[in-house]
Protein backbone atom coordinates (compact mmCIF):
# COMPACT_ATOMS: atom_id res chain seq x y z
CA UNK A 1 0.00 0.00 0.00
CA UNK A 2 1.47 3.45 -1.09
CA UNK A 3 -0.70 5.36 1.06
CA UNK A 4 -2.56 8.57 0.57
CA UNK A 5 -3.41 12.10 2.30
CA UNK A 6 -7.21 13.20 2.57
CA UNK A 7 -7.78 16.43 2.09
CA UNK A 8 -10.84 18.44 3.61
CA UNK A 9 -12.12 22.02 3.85
CA UNK A 10 -13.52 23.09 6.64
CA UNK A 11 -15.27 26.23 6.30
CA UNK A 12 -14.18 29.08 4.19
CA UNK A 13 -10.06 28.96 6.49
CA UNK A 14 -8.93 25.70 7.31
CA UNK A 15 -7.63 23.08 5.54
CA UNK A 16 -7.07 19.65 7.40
CA UNK A 17 -4.68 17.27 5.93
CA UNK A 18 -4.89 13.89 7.39
CA UNK A 19 -2.31 11.16 6.75
CA UNK A 20 -3.37 7.72 5.87
CA UNK A 21 -1.34 4.65 5.28
CA UNK A 22 -2.06 1.91 8.01
CA UNK A 23 -1.11 0.96 10.38
CA UNK A 24 1.45 3.65 11.09
CA UNK A 25 0.98 6.18 8.86
CA UNK A 26 4.65 5.91 7.65
CA UNK A 27 5.44 8.56 5.12
CA UNK A 28 5.84 7.30 1.43
CA UNK A 29 7.38 9.71 -1.50
CA UNK A 30 3.96 9.76 -2.79
CA UNK A 31 2.35 11.25 0.21
CA UNK A 32 5.23 13.59 0.54
CA UNK A 33 4.78 15.03 -2.73
CA UNK A 34 0.73 15.09 -1.93
CA UNK A 35 1.66 16.89 1.71
CA UNK A 36 3.84 19.63 -0.19
CA UNK A 37 1.34 20.04 -3.03
CA UNK A 38 -1.37 20.59 -0.35
CA UNK A 39 0.44 23.22 1.17
CA UNK A 40 1.62 24.84 -1.57
CA UNK A 41 -2.04 24.98 -2.58
CA UNK A 42 -3.56 26.56 0.68
CA UNK A 43 -0.36 29.44 0.99
CA UNK A 44 -1.16 30.43 -2.58
CA UNK A 45 -5.27 30.60 -1.32
CA UNK A 46 -5.47 33.67 0.68
CA UNK A 47 -9.20 32.77 1.78
CA UNK A 48 -6.97 29.71 4.10
CA UNK A 49 -5.41 31.21 7.30
CA UNK A 50 -4.82 27.49 8.82
CA UNK A 51 -3.65 24.42 8.28
CA UNK A 52 -4.08 21.31 10.34
CA UNK A 53 -1.88 17.88 10.24
CA UNK A 54 -3.26 14.56 11.54
CA UNK A 55 -3.21 11.15 10.77
CA UNK A 56 -6.12 8.30 10.67
CA UNK A 57 -6.03 4.79 12.92
CA UNK A 58 -4.28 4.63 15.74
CA UNK A 59 -1.22 6.79 14.91
CA UNK A 60 -0.26 10.22 13.52
CA UNK A 61 3.15 9.19 11.89
CA UNK A 62 5.85 6.70 12.27
CA UNK A 63 8.43 8.99 10.22
CA UNK A 64 9.87 7.69 6.88
CA UNK A 65 8.71 4.05 5.79
CA UNK A 66 12.61 1.99 6.25
CA UNK A 67 12.16 0.70 2.29
CA UNK A 68 12.33 4.23 1.03
CA UNK A 69 15.09 5.11 3.19
CA UNK A 70 17.10 1.73 2.22
CA UNK A 71 16.36 3.09 -1.16
CA UNK A 72 17.59 6.81 -0.25
CA UNK A 73 21.30 5.32 1.07
CA UNK A 74 21.41 2.18 -1.77
CA UNK A 75 19.58 3.38 -4.79
CA UNK A 76 21.36 5.56 -7.66
CA UNK A 77 18.97 8.43 -7.30
CA UNK A 78 17.07 7.42 -4.15
CA UNK A 79 18.18 10.85 -2.36
CA UNK A 80 15.59 12.18 -3.81
CA UNK A 81 12.91 10.87 -1.24
CA UNK A 82 15.22 12.82 1.65
CA UNK A 83 15.21 15.76 -0.87
CA UNK A 84 11.73 16.01 -0.69
CA UNK A 85 10.94 15.24 2.86
CA UNK A 86 13.54 17.81 3.80
CA UNK A 87 11.66 20.24 1.60
CA UNK A 88 7.65 19.19 3.07
CA UNK A 89 9.59 19.59 6.88
CA UNK A 90 11.37 23.48 5.74
CA UNK A 91 7.93 24.71 3.51
CA UNK A 92 5.90 23.51 6.91
CA UNK A 93 8.10 25.60 8.92
CA UNK A 94 8.46 28.46 6.71
CA UNK A 95 4.62 28.90 5.47
CA UNK A 96 2.50 31.97 6.01
CA UNK A 97 0.05 29.51 7.50
CA UNK A 98 -0.02 28.62 10.72
CA UNK A 99 0.25 25.16 11.11
CA UNK A 100 -1.87 23.18 13.96
CA UNK A 101 -0.36 19.02 14.44
CA UNK A 102 -3.24 16.89 16.04
CA UNK A 103 -1.08 13.86 17.64
CA UNK A 104 -3.71 11.01 17.56
CA UNK A 105 -1.17 8.16 18.37
CA UNK A 106 1.85 7.17 18.10
CA UNK A 107 4.13 9.98 16.72
CA UNK A 108 7.41 8.06 16.01
CA UNK A 109 11.06 9.67 14.43
CA UNK A 110 10.06 11.45 11.24
CA UNK A 111 6.80 11.56 12.53
CA UNK A 112 8.00 13.38 15.39
CA UNK A 113 10.16 15.46 13.19
CA UNK A 114 6.78 16.62 11.11
CA UNK A 115 5.21 17.55 14.57
CA UNK A 116 8.17 19.79 15.29
CA UNK A 117 7.82 21.39 12.10
CA UNK A 118 3.86 22.56 13.08
CA UNK A 119 3.39 25.80 15.52
CA UNK A 120 1.30 24.06 17.62
CA UNK A 121 0.67 20.75 18.75
CA UNK A 122 -2.29 18.70 19.96
CA UNK A 123 -2.49 15.61 21.81
CA UNK A 124 -4.70 12.23 22.22
CA UNK A 125 -4.80 11.49 25.81
CA UNK A 126 -3.65 8.15 23.44
CA UNK A 127 -0.53 9.93 21.92
CA UNK A 128 2.96 8.06 22.28
CA UNK A 129 6.49 10.10 21.40
CA UNK A 130 9.70 8.53 20.41
CA UNK A 131 12.66 9.73 19.14
CA UNK A 132 13.58 6.98 17.27
CA UNK A 133 16.81 7.70 15.47
CA UNK A 134 18.72 5.71 18.29
CA UNK A 135 16.98 2.35 17.74
CA UNK A 136 18.06 2.40 13.95
CA UNK A 137 21.18 3.99 13.87
CA UNK A 138 20.03 6.97 12.46
CA UNK A 139 19.68 10.90 14.08
CA UNK A 140 16.56 12.91 13.85
CA UNK A 141 15.14 16.14 15.95
CA UNK A 142 18.21 16.67 17.66
CA UNK A 143 18.49 19.99 16.94
CA UNK A 144 14.72 21.42 16.84
CA UNK A 145 13.86 19.67 19.70
CA UNK A 146 16.14 21.03 22.50
CA UNK A 147 14.57 24.35 21.09
CA UNK A 148 11.40 23.34 21.71
CA UNK A 149 11.63 22.15 25.07
CA UNK A 150 15.15 22.32 26.91
CA UNK A 151 18.31 20.58 26.11
CA UNK A 152 17.77 18.07 29.96
CA UNK A 153 14.48 16.77 28.46
CA UNK A 154 15.20 16.21 24.74
CA UNK A 155 18.66 14.26 25.83
CA UNK A 156 16.09 12.03 27.79
CA UNK A 157 14.00 11.55 24.82
CA UNK A 158 16.37 11.55 21.78
CA UNK A 159 19.56 9.11 24.06
CA UNK A 160 16.67 6.62 25.18
CA UNK A 161 15.23 6.09 21.85
CA UNK A 162 11.67 5.43 24.59
CA UNK A 163 7.94 5.85 24.12
CA UNK A 164 6.74 9.23 26.38
CA UNK A 165 3.23 9.28 26.79
CA UNK A 166 1.12 12.71 26.09
CA UNK A 167 1.03 14.17 30.10
CA UNK A 168 4.73 13.55 29.85
CA UNK A 169 4.73 15.42 26.32
CA UNK A 170 2.71 17.93 28.03
CA UNK A 171 5.53 18.49 30.52
CA UNK A 172 7.86 18.79 28.31
CA UNK A 173 5.92 21.70 26.97
CA UNK A 174 5.87 19.50 23.21
CA UNK A 175 1.89 19.94 23.17
CA UNK A 176 -0.05 22.41 24.76
CA UNK A 177 -3.04 20.02 25.44
CA UNK A 178 -4.61 16.90 25.89
CA UNK A 179 -7.92 15.78 24.96
CA UNK A 180 -9.74 12.46 24.66
CA UNK A 181 -9.33 10.91 21.37
CA UNK A 182 -12.44 11.34 20.32
CA UNK A 183 -12.56 15.16 20.86
CA UNK A 184 -9.20 15.71 19.73
CA UNK A 185 -10.40 17.03 16.24
CA UNK A 186 -12.84 19.06 17.02
CA UNK A 187 -10.28 20.51 19.60
CA UNK A 188 -8.13 21.44 16.42
CA UNK A 189 -10.46 22.67 14.54
CA UNK A 190 -11.68 24.98 17.14
CA UNK A 191 -8.42 26.17 17.48
CA UNK A 192 -7.98 26.76 14.05
CA UNK A 193 -10.91 28.70 13.68
CA UNK A 194 -9.86 30.74 16.18
CA UNK A 195 -6.17 31.26 14.79
CA UNK A 196 -8.53 32.26 11.51
CA UNK A 197 -11.02 34.79 12.90
CA UNK A 198 -7.94 36.72 14.01
CA UNK A 199 -6.64 39.48 11.62
CA UNK A 200 -4.65 37.03 9.11
CA UNK A 201 -1.67 39.71 8.17
CA UNK A 202 -1.32 40.27 11.84
CA UNK A 203 -1.16 36.42 12.67
CA UNK A 204 1.70 35.95 9.94
CA UNK A 205 3.49 38.88 11.12
CA UNK A 206 2.95 37.78 14.59
CA UNK A 207 4.60 34.08 13.42
CA UNK A 208 7.26 35.74 11.60
CA UNK A 209 8.66 37.41 14.39
CA UNK A 210 8.16 34.62 17.23
CA UNK A 211 10.00 31.91 14.76
CA UNK A 212 12.86 34.37 14.66
CA UNK A 213 12.95 35.19 18.09
CA UNK A 214 15.35 32.90 19.69
CA UNK A 215 18.14 33.51 17.16
CA UNK A 216 17.66 37.90 17.61
CA UNK A 217 19.16 40.29 20.02
CA UNK A 218 16.31 41.94 21.62
CA UNK A 219 17.69 45.39 19.73
CA UNK A 220 16.92 43.14 16.70
CA UNK A 221 14.06 41.79 17.66
CA UNK A 222 12.39 45.13 18.55
CA UNK A 223 13.71 46.50 15.68
CA UNK A 224 12.20 44.08 13.63
CA UNK A 225 8.72 43.84 15.66
CA UNK A 226 8.81 47.48 14.76
CA UNK A 227 8.67 47.08 11.25
CA UNK A 228 5.98 44.26 11.49
CA UNK A 229 3.83 47.36 13.68
CA UNK A 230 4.22 49.97 11.39
CA UNK A 231 2.97 47.91 8.61
CA UNK A 232 0.56 46.78 9.80
CA UNK A 233 -0.96 50.39 11.16
CA UNK A 234 -1.64 50.98 7.26
CA UNK A 235 -3.67 47.76 6.68
CA UNK A 236 -7.53 47.95 6.19
CA UNK A 237 -7.84 45.01 8.98
CA UNK A 238 -6.46 47.54 11.95
CA UNK A 239 -8.34 50.86 10.62
CA UNK A 240 -11.61 48.53 10.15
CA UNK A 241 -10.57 46.86 13.51
CA UNK A 242 -10.26 50.20 15.19
CA UNK A 243 -13.45 51.56 13.94
CA UNK A 244 -15.40 47.84 15.29
CA UNK A 245 -13.72 48.14 18.45
CA UNK A 246 -14.91 52.06 18.83
CA UNK A 247 -18.38 51.23 17.40
CA UNK A 248 -18.53 48.45 19.44
CA UNK A 249 -18.96 46.06 16.92
CA UNK A 250 -17.21 42.73 15.84
CA UNK A 251 -14.13 43.09 13.17
CA UNK A 252 -14.27 41.67 9.42
CA UNK A 253 -10.60 40.96 8.29
CA UNK A 254 -9.82 40.62 4.98
CA UNK A 255 -6.08 40.22 4.91
CA UNK A 256 -5.08 43.47 3.75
Amino acid sequence: MSGTVHLERIGRHVVLAELDNPPRNTLRAGMVGALQSALVAAEADHEVRAFVVTGRGPAFCAGADLNDERAATETPGGGEFRTGLGTLFASLERTRLPVIGLINGWCVGGGLELALCCDLRLASSEAKFVCAGVNVGLIASAYKLPRLIGVAAAKAMLLTGSPFDAEAALRFNLVTEIHAPDRLRAAGVALAERIASRAPLSVEASKRVADLALHLSPEDGGRMERREARALAQTEDHKGAVAAFLGKSAPTFVRR
